[in-house]
């Protein structure tokens, strides 16, 4: 009987076969990644692990909480060996819950009312049978309803007593008092104080309506909308002298976010861009359009370093050299925080990193900007350089439009930009300062949900400046608009950066401001004097 023997496969149909294996399993792998994704996404919705403070968590090594990417993917080799036990209830991460103290005591610029309370033994046989010995004393807060005063102002009429009848008389009649807004209703404390409840606060004009009716005033949004764009013109100079201050700094920190303009049919998209000199103005600006047309408005002529993101609205102004581009290590590190889902032990790896160089900021937040620079180069530098390394050899084995992949792609095209701090000690790692800022308007588009044209969205960016740049500064918002009502009609043109929130410390002082402020009568009753 004879043995029938199977042929080999020819050598062409080995690789045939490997090739196809090779497809199948980087399609599965696609897959899978894909699934974690969505897993990861969901989860996030769920137990809310999103956010900046995760991120530094991420690529903090004395972390102990067991991440959701760790649970996500179960017992995979990048996760933590074993949950670690769980902190005692009394305990934050990081430090331990201080006892409390008592309360602080309260400010003594609020107004107070003494109240004696006797005892009934006291009350029916008279103090004067009694020894006074000492006594104990407690502040307790309440709260009176606001109210509005209204501010009659007489003008009387003179003529000489001893006029000769046939002759014309002469009437003396004093000059009514300057207000903000010509032959307005609202004195400066009204109309600051609606400025500051809708661009400070957030509330839309319906709602003023209503808080205002509830003190006893019937007032019609409309009417508080034609306030605040005849105070937009009123405080226009200031906006110009501020931008072009700003203009001067040697970097600025600039972002944008979307806002929705009312329209006919269907709400238009438009911008806000924040611009930010710090510690000198944050101003804030409104286009139509995200594009290049609306970033040369705003940074008309600048020179000097941009602190950004990406965006390509930007690249122009890079071409001739007078501005500089750069980067934010925050943005790179959302890049790597987003993958973590799919490649655990890459993202984990690159978050780590970028941690160290924002630990090496945080040693270096008090020095001077020199000691700063040589901070960077000494400790920073060869971080960035191990940095770049890694991304290059990691690009050759990564998966193509994988998380992962963007992550890398991102700094390494951004490789220019993100170097930058080391070349400047003024120049910050990071955007998020102006990030900061621009949730003004994220918190105020949730409220207002859009404005009413492109008229009321250079409005808003002019009152979001003003009210941004005191917060900057440490300025209480509602009595510096008070008090920039009442200055800025009779205003020097020349001089009106004096009435910027950066110098108000030093011009609120001074005798002369200080005198034409009292004798405001509007501004005197709004304090009640």
């Amino acid at each position: 009987m004879s043995e029938t023997t199977t042929p080999l496969p020819t050598a062409s149909a080995m690789d045939a076969l490997a090739m196809q294996v090779v497809a199948l399993t980087t399609q599965r792998d696609q897959f899978r990644l894909m699934y974690l994704d969505a897993l990861a996404q969901i989860r996030k919705l769920e137990l809310g692990l999103i956010g900046s403070g995760r991120e530094r968590d991420l690529g903090d090594p004395n972390q102990t909480t067991l991440s959701l990417f760790a649970l996500t993917l179960g017992g995979d080799a990048a996760a933590p060996a074993a949950p670690p036990d769980p902190p005692p209830k009394d305990t934050v991460r990081g430090h331990q819950r201080a006892k409390p103290t008592g309360r602080k005591p309260l400010p003594e610029s609020l107004p107070r009312i003494d109240v004696t309370v006797l005892p009934p033994e006291v009350e029916a046989r008279g103090t004067d049978a009694f020894e006074r010995i000492g006594e104990d004393v407690t502040e307790t807060v309440e709260r009176r309803p606001a109210s509005m005063v209204v501010v009659r102002v007489h003008k009387p009429k003179f003529v000489d007593k001893g006029r000769d009848l046939a002759d014309d008389v002469e009437v003396y009649q004093a000059e009514p008092p300057e207000l903000p807004i010509e032959r307005g209703l609202a004195g400066p404390g009204l109309l600051a104080d609606t400025i500051v409840r809708k661009y400070a606060d957030h509330l839309p004009l319906h709602r003023l309506e209503r808080i205002y009716a509830r003190d006893g005033l019937e007032l019609s949004r409309s009417t508080v909308c034609g306030w605040h764009f005849a105070l937009a013109q009123l405080v226009r100079p200031l906006i110009v002298a501020m931008w072009a201050d700003a203009l001067l700094a040697p970097y600025l920190c600039v972002d944008a976010t979307g806002v929705l303009v009312q329209a006919l049919k269907k709400c238009r998209r438009a911008h806000f861009f924040v611009v930010g000199a710090p510690a000198r103005h944050v101003m804030f600006g409104f286009t139509p359009k995200h594009d290049k047309a609306a970033v040369d408005r705003l940074l008309a002529n600048y020179k000097g370093v941009l602190v950004l993101d990406a965006s390509s609205v930007y690249d122009h102004l890079f071409a001739k050299g007078d501005v500089v581009e750069a980067g934010c290590w925050a943005h790179a590190r959302r890049y790597f925080f987003k993958a973590l889902s799919t490649d655990p032990t890459r993202a984990r790896d690159a978050i780590a990193a970028i941690g160290k160089l924002f630990h090496n900021e945080k040693l270096a937040k008090a020095m001077t900007p020199e000691q700063r620079l040589a901070l960077r180069q000494e400790q920073s530098r060869p971080l960035v350089d191990a940095f770049e390394l890694w991304c290059d050899r990691e690009s050759l084995t990564v998966l193509d439009e994988s998380p992962i992949s963007k992550a890398i792609q991102y700094a390494r095209n951004q490789r220019g930009a993100l170097r930058r701090f080391l070349e400047n000690g003024e120049i910050p790692i990071h955007n998020n300062w102006s990030e900061r800022e621009l949730r003004r308007e994220a918190v105020g588009r949730k409220n207002w949900l859009f404005v009413g044209s492109d008229e009321g969205g250079a409005v808003n960016a002019t009152f979001v400046s003003l009210v941004a740049s005191c917060a900057l500064h440490g300025v209480e918002p509602s009595a510096y608009l008070r008090d920039l009502f009442c200055l800025i009609p009779s205003w020097p043109a020349h001089r009106v950066l004096e009435l910027a929130p950066m110098n108000w410390a030093t011009t609120s002082v001074r005798p002369e401001v200080v005198k034409v402020l009292d004798a405001n009568i509007y501004r005197r009753a709004s304090l009640g004097r």
